[in-house]
């Protein structure tokens, strides 16, 4: 494979609205580009507010290390600056800069124009505009290296010593150059460049007082090497070829050479030398991989190669300890026997397990065979050790090398032996992940195990795809019928919509300007394709004129609401219309042309999970996202007390494994085979992009492999799915900063026949920060989702399709991974395993939750009425005096509620939730005796399944529910309709009266004060019981009597 270089490229579209500089109005800006030492200009766009350069500057990305992500490293700052040669100014020649994270980079193809507001370099700067940007990577092949000319090798070194050693030319023209300095214009090769006449203000050409110049450029020497480091530099050269021996050569001393000026060119590299890059700050300090969960002892073996071994044998390895056993897969074939399996077993002192001795067995024999009746004749040899004597290794050291055994016992051998390696671990050992363990289900056949062990999945990034149809010509060839209409359809994958049915014009063609919305994943390749057909519809009846079909890889992106250009599609005949008309007549038959205009909407984020337990809000793009403000980390410790799932043998058993979800990362664990009580112990770390988001865990039974004698029917396909057993979610923004929370969280599920409490998962959460607070406290003042949904908003009766078709599509890739992640695993931890109609249960849930909600404001009245009421005569008499200061000083109301709001939260900060609140709440959801029939409505299918007699009762029953929620929307109409009646004139005495005591209200407030009114009014309100009347007050009675629609209405 060839060697690849890593390029930065950066291209510099456009400008806008930059600030005047050169006192005339106008500016004369260039962009100045610095990334990990390098800087790169583009040309000078002379008096011009909204310059346009459209050049590619490109940078070299540093040698990534070991383990380093080669685009990880130092930001990228694109700076726009005035050319005071062209306009000299005597104020600061800086515009305005950007700022990008390496982050933020993405891969040729993903690069999308993207105009990112300019920013000030000091508090003092004034900036403004925006520059339009496109920043990508791309992997350019090395050329190999030319072979030195073996004729030619001894005079190369010399050669190359002796213009080491030469002293560089005298300078010329020795001038200093700016580190700022404008780029030049090109010169043309002939003529020989002129000297370039040195403005007034030379101090001025940079940014100024707030210039940053590199040391680099400060010393115009350090680019010149000194004779002694270019001795140096020939004498490296001269060790690269051992074989060549350079003549002994006095060193020449020289004294140092001048200054050398070097007029800046249009694109100059900064020299080598520079700094190591901090690490990034984001990042907090890395703790141990297991902190959070408890160590598990485990014993170690690893099994290599074999040497010796007959040459007809086909060998697999047999390890037993503690009665507990397991084979390799058959050997690979080479120059040894390969198998390179590592086992674990369960090593706990307290019942010594697993065992005093460990047994190494070798077989000729199938993986599957049983050896314990199998003959003497294909046994090849054994190892035993002592569990006692085997060393113990501690993850900071390193793998343990692995030995060759002799192997003993084997009547057809005469000198075998096996390379083995065993020792004394915990979980995190980097070998335990891919290790067979003993408590994973099907323990004899460790390919079978492989699939139940611990993986880490990711989500395919998701897409908002934008289809715009805008109309059509040329269409039909004949006049359709009377009633016919026209409609585009567009199908991709599993998604087809269809636009609005239009009638056909006679004269021009039909138009929609429609969007259609769909989603789509990436990676994109060419048989991924938007197909667009155009058909026409005569009552039930849908007659497919054309079609035509666009490739995803070749759709334009982008993450603003620019308009893309738009696209004329040349519609060919359908297959169906082939068949109508004949493959003769299709020949000559034309479906038309269609316009449209179709992108990729990358400043959407396309949400695979309800809103409510939603984890990531980043946009699709890469280039918007924000760094992360720290880490979640979670670790998985086991369950205590969990139901058996089905029957095995006689009993039950069940095989458990949780999944935890949070963004793009899906995270597995192994599968602990036929226990209630499985202990994982596994520690997963996710970055956090914001804190208002939801981590989801669920545990599951993971079913046994599917035989083959099974069959495969819809109880061998139920039998062969992953039940769910519980679920629970944590909101990060109710967790400490650095504390870890640890504890049991219920599991409990929603069935048919009520909740049920499947058992506790044990969790152990901790949510690090490594932003400042302020830059965790400011995330609370931003908009949740990107800015594009408030800009152009995805239709809210959209919004759930979109998701839905998200859940599938999510879930389809993660069960094409090796091994699969179910995808009833995938779709119930994003709630979207089957549409859920009307619930009962659920509708009074939500009513109890907004009567919870509300209920200070039935306590505030109720307040107020004791007080009206005199019952407590002191509290009563300090309500008049408070309405009286608040009446004479008006400007302390606000200050006053808002007070008492914070002594609220500061009396109830001591009854604070200390633990994460467990989900979910059996309570809350109205689920503690739940009605049967209402259970079996909500988990009934759409369309029902019941028998006719039941769908008659609950449509009964929901037109009851219907009729009140009909009369309470009545009585708010009424009620809004008398309000409105006051000035209509429809009655028109009550209306008379109401204008003729607003105009007395008026004159009194003119002469009256309205503190004093306020006042009076308020004692009026809170007079004794003794001077009130017990009927309705006339204002009520008033309002009453004024007419409404009611008595109009059918």
């Amino acid at each position: 494979m060839a060697a690849t270089a890593r390029k930065l490229i950066v291209e510099v579209v456009e400008a806008r609205d930059l600030l005047p500089k050169d006192g005339t109005g106008t500016s004369s800006p260039y962009a100045r580009a610095d990334f990990d030492g390098q800087r790169r200009k583009t040309r000078t766009v002379t008096r011009d507010l909204n310059p346009a350069w459209n050049e590619a500057l490109e940078f070299d990305f540093p040698a990534a290390g070991v383990g380093v992500d080669p685009v990880v490293g130092e930001p990228l700052e694109v700076a726009v600056l005035h050319d005071v040669r062209v306009g000299p100014s005597r104020r600061n020649n800086f515009l305005g800069r950007v700022r990008l994270d390496a982050r933020q980079f993405v891969r040729k193809g993903e690069e999308a124009l993207i105009y990112f507001p300019l920013q000030k370099k000091s508090l003092f700067n004034w900036v403004r505009g925006e520059i339009g940007l496109k920043v990508y990577y791309v992997d350019v092949p090395l050329a190999p290296p030319e072979p030195e000319p073996p004729a030619v090798g001894d005079a190369a070194p010399d050669a190359a010593a002796a213009e080491a050693e030469a002293p560089p030319p005298p300078p010329v023209a020795p001038k200093e150059a700016s580190a700022d300095e404008p780029p030049k214009e090109e010169e043309p090769a002939d003529e020989a460049p002129a000297p370039q006449p040195e403005p007034a203000a030379e101090a001025a050409s940079g940014d100024g007082s707030t210039t940053e110049k590199p040391p680099e450029e400060a010393d115009p020497a350090a680019a010149t090497p000194a004779p002694e480091a270019a001795h140096e530099m020939a004498a490296e050269a001269a060790v690269a070829a051992p074989e060549e021996k350079p003549p002994e050569e006095e060193p020449v001393l020289s004294p140092p050479p001048q200054p050398t000026p070097t007029p800046m060119p249009r694109q100059v590299s900064m020299p080598v030398r520079r700094p190591p890059p901090p690490p990034p700050p984001e990042e907090p300090v890395e703790r141990s991989k297991h902190d959070l969960v408890d160590k598990m002892p485990y014993l170690f073996v690893r099994v290599v190669r074999a040497r010796g071994l007959p040459a007809g044998a086909h060998p697999h390895v047999r390890v037993a300890a503690g009665g507990i056993h397991a084979s390799t897969r058959e050997a690979r074939r080479g120059a040894f026997f390969e198998w390179d399996q590592t086992f674990a077993f369960v090593r706990d002192p307290d019942t010594d397990s697993p065992g005093p001795t460990l047994e190494v067995s070798v077989w000729d024999l199938p993986p599957d065979a049983d050896v314990s009746v199998a003959d003497d004749r294909h046994f090849l040899g054994g190892l035993c050790f002592d569990t006692a004597d085997v060393h113990a290794r501690d993850p900071p050291d390193g793998p343990l090398a692995t030995q060759w055994y002799r192997l003993e016992g084997g009547r057809r051998l005469g000198g075998a032996d096996l390379m083995v390696a065993t020792w004394a671990g915990t979980q995190a050992d980097e070998a335990f992940a891919d290790a067979w363990k003993a408590d994973s289900p099907a323990a004899t056949f460790a390919a079978v195990a492989a699939t139940s062990r611990a993986k880490v999945y990711v989500s395919p990034k998701l897409w908002l795809l934008r289809l715009t149809v805008i109309e059509a010509q040329d269409t039909l060839t004949a006049p359709p019928p009377r009633d016919a209409g026209i409609a585009v359809r567009a199908l991709l994958g599993f998604q087809a919509l269809k636009t609005r049915t239009t009638p056909v014009a006679r004269n021009g063609g039909p138009a929609w300007n429609e969007d259609l919305l769909f989603v789509a994943a990436e990676p994109f390749t060419d048989d991924d394709c938007l197909v667009i057909s155009l058909e026409v519809r005569h009552g039930k009846e849908a007659f497919p004129v054309g079609s035509a079909s666009i490739s995803l890889a070749t759709i334009e992106r982008r993450v603003d609401d620019r308009k893309v250009a738009s696209k004329w599609l040349d519609l060919l005949p359908s297959d169906e219309a082939t068949k109508r008309v004949g493959k003769k007549a299709a020949m000559h038959m034309h479906g038309g042309r269609l316009h449209v205009r179709v992108c990729l909407d990358g400043g959407y984020n396309v949400a695979d999970e309800p809103s409510y337990a939603c984890s990531d809000f980043r946009p699709s793009a890469r280039q918007l996202w924000h760094p992360p403000l720290g880490v979640v980390e979670l670790g998985i410790i086991g369950c205590k007390g969990l139901l058996p799932m089905r029957a095995a043998d006689g009993k039950g058993c069940t095989d458990a494994y949780a999944v935890a979800k949070y963004g793009p990362k899906w995270a597995r664990t192994r599968t602990i085979a036929d226990s209630f009580d499985p202990a994982w112990n596994e520690q997963y770390t996710w970055p956090v992009y914001d804190p208002c988001t939801v981590l989801t865990v669920g545990v599951f039974d993971d079913p046994p492999p599917a035989q083959p004698a099974d069959g495969g029917g819809k109880d061998a396909a139920a039998a062969a799915c992953s039940r769910p057993m519980g679920k629970v979610r944590i909101r990060l923004s109710t967790l400490e900063r650095g504390r870890v929370y640890r504890g049991l969280y219920p599991l409990i599920m929603m069935l048919p026949t009520g909740a049920k409490r499947m058992g506790d998962v044990e969790l152990a959460i901790r949510f690090a920060t490594s932003a400042s607070t302020l830059d965790v406290l400011h995330t609370y003042g931003r908009p949740a989702l990107p800015p594009m949904h408030h800009l152009r908003p995805v239709p809210a009766v959209h919004r759930e399709a979109l998701r839905l078709a998200a859940a599938r599509i999510s879930a389809a890739h993660l069960a094409r991974s090796e091994p699969p992640l179910r995808r009833e695993v995938a779709t119930w931890m994003l709630d979207a395993a089957e549409p859920r109609g009307f619930s009962m249960r659920k509708l009074r849930a939500n009513w109890n939750r907004a009567a919870a909600a509300l209920s200070w404001v039935a306590d505030a009245a109720r307040w107020v009425e004791d007080t009206r009421s005199w019952r407590n005569p002191t509290a009563t008499a300090m309500a008049h005096a408070v309405l009286v200061l608040l009446a004479w000083h008006p400007d302390l109301v606000v200050p006053t509620v808002t007070l008492h709001v914070a002594a609220v939260g500061v009396w109830k900060y001591r009854r604070r939730p200390r633990a994460p609140a467990p989900h979910p709440c059996v309570r809350a959801s109205m689920a503690e005796a739940p009605d049967r029939e209402e259970l079996d409505e909500e988990f009934d299918t759409i369309p029902s399944a019941r028998p006719p007699e039941v769908v008659r009762a609950r449509y009964d029953r929901a037109r009851m529910v219907g009729a009140r929620l009909q009369q309470m929307v009545g009585d708010v109409a009424t009620q809004a309709e008398r309000l409105q009646a006051l000035v209509s004139w429809r009655d028109p005495r009550a209306t008379g009266m109401f204008v003729a005591l607003c105009v007395l209200v008026a004159m009194v407030l003119y002469m009256v004060p309205i503190k004093m009114v306020a006042v009076v009014a308020g004692f009026y309100y809170l007079r004794h019981p003794m001077f009130r009347d017990w009927m309705p007050a006339p204002v009520i009675n008033f309002f009453r009597r004024l007419p409404s629609m009611s008595e109009r209405i059918m």
